[in-house]
């Protein structure tokens, strides 16, 4: 784990620099592995869930915490918009399935807060039903904690400014232009809205037993590693890490011919590895 008391160089701009965020990345990954580990070993239950603005830079923690772990193990929940038959349903019915069974950590890309968030906003749901939520919800999370389901919830916080910027790198940047929906578009138009919901999300559900964790999310290299950071102080894990493995010698081929490889269909090499001809390959 990181040094709480350590100062790391940054830029002028008062960014990590990339070459020391890198490297304090991917301690903070290793660690996460060991985490994964631990978590498989001891049968535990963890539910984190992740929420913020659009374009908080939620997307890009999630996908550093993943990078090098067992998707069977720590698998990542974004749900779509309900069906007509879901929404129909109890409110938090169709997140329960997606709730771990014992060795996982399940990652909520955006989770049941989406009632006191886009569907206040939006009008998505009624006043009842939004109220109804702040209501059921604390309890709702109460029992999952007394069920033994450990409940992280980040809250990643993003500036006026920074947001803005980000809308405009969507713009601009293909191959982000996916990410800006109209349900962006109408986010940037209402903040106001949104922070009153927010505001009134936290006075409800900011409980002892499933805190709301808030990161400071305006420099995205910070706040992934502050977020990793943090969600790792949150357990008492020990190293379980496999020891070296020595891989069994291969066995005698024997009489088996391959049939040539004229008889197969191969994908075009565009970008050929040069080099020694290939040779023949299962």
């Amino acid at each position: 784990m990181p040094n709480k008391k350590t100062k790391y160089p940054t830029t002028k701009s008062g960014k990590i620099k990339n070459d020391v965020y890198e490297k304090e990345l991917f301690k903070l990954q290793l660690e996460l592995v060991k985490l994964q580990e631990w978590i498989k070993h001891e049968g535990l239950r963890v539910v984190v869930i992740f929420e913020g603005r659009d374009a908080a830079g939620k997307g890009g923690v999630i996908k550093r915490i993943t990078q090098h772990l067992n998707p069977r193990i720590c698998p990542v929940v974004a749900l779509p918009a309900p069906t007509e038959r879901q929404q129909s349903q109890w409110y938090f019915q169709r997140y329960v399935p997606h709730l771990p069974a014992a060795g996982e950590m399940v990652l909520f890309d955006r989770s049941w807060y989406n009632r006191a968030g886009v569907e206040r906003v939006m009008g998505f749901c009624t006043e009842e039903e939004h109220q109804e939520f702040l209501r059921t919800c604390p309890e709702f999370e109460r029992m999952l904690v007394r069920s033994g389901i450990k409940v992280i919830k980040y809250w990643f916080s993003v500036s006026d400014e920074e947001q803005e910027k980000r809308f405009q790198s969507r713009l601009v940047e293909p191959h982000k232009r996916w990410k800006l929906s109209p349900m962006d578009l109408e986010s940037r138009a209402r903040w106001m809205d949104y922070s009153k919901a927010k505001d009134e999300m936290f006075a409800h559900t900011d409980i002892k037993q499933a805190p709301w964790f808030v990161v400071n999310s305006d420099i995205k290299k910070h706040a992934r590693l502050n977020c990793i950071a943090h969600l790792l102080d949150q357990f008492e894990y020990e190293d379980l890490t496999p020891d070296m493995i020595e891989l069994p010698e291969r066995t005698d081929r024997g009489a088996y011919i391959r049939p040539p490889m004229h008889d197969q269909t191969f994908v075009p090499e565009i970008y050929p590895g040069g080099g020694t001809p290939r040779k023949q390959a299962d």
